[in-house]
């Protein structure tokens, strides 16, 4: 697939067929994550993959968001790593390297024909406590992934995407 095509046709799958993500699909998609761009190369990054039975059975009590997908990453930055802007605000980047790490992989997932759903939505001090994330780690996201099922289709909200001259401005507001 090219890069229009992947960012033309992604959307946020919300219903999953039962067929595996083969592995080397998910070392694809891991892998996306690994060489994305992040702050001072710090790659705070750090992604737990939810593949087993006793594992899933833990998230389905952190969110209603897993929409029964076979795979799931949960990904988190460590704070101790994390790059900080040297113009004086210290304002790190440990969250939005994740973004950026986690957009990577989603769209690898599109590009090997996967569905992902990025998910906000969860129990953070749940996660933390079943999955042993240390205090120094924060949590972005969570992704499903898998093959969308048969019925999947995109949200109505999908399309509705502001003008161009809604959100770019040159030069100045």
């Amino acid at each position: 697939m090219d890069y229009d095509e992947i960012i033309k046709t992604r959307y946020s799958v919300r219903k999953y067929s039962e067929e595996p993500v083969e592995q080397d699909k998910l070392n694809k998609i891991l892998q996306a994550g690994r060489i994305a761009p992040t702050a001072g190369n710090r790659q705070p990054q750090r992604i737990i993959v939810i593949e087993n039975e006793e594992a899933f059975e833990k998230i389905k009590q952190c969110t209603p968001c897993h929409f029964n997908a076979p795979l799931l990453l949960l990904v988190c930055y460590d704070k101790s790593v994390e790059n900080n802007n040297h113009y004086g605000d210290k304002r790190p980047y440990g969250q939005v390297d994740a973004s950026i790490v986690l957009t990577h992989m989603m769209l690898e997932a599109q590009n090997l024909e996967l569905g992902t759903v990025w998910v906000g939505l969860f129990n953070p001090a749940l996660l933390r406590e079943y999955f042993h994330i240390p205090n120094n780690y924060e949590i972005l996201g969570l992704m499903p992934i898998g093959y969308p099922d048969m019925d999947a289709i995109p949200s109505k909200m999908h399309s509705e995407k502001f003008l161009i001259d809604h959100t770019v401005f040159y030069n100045s507001f």
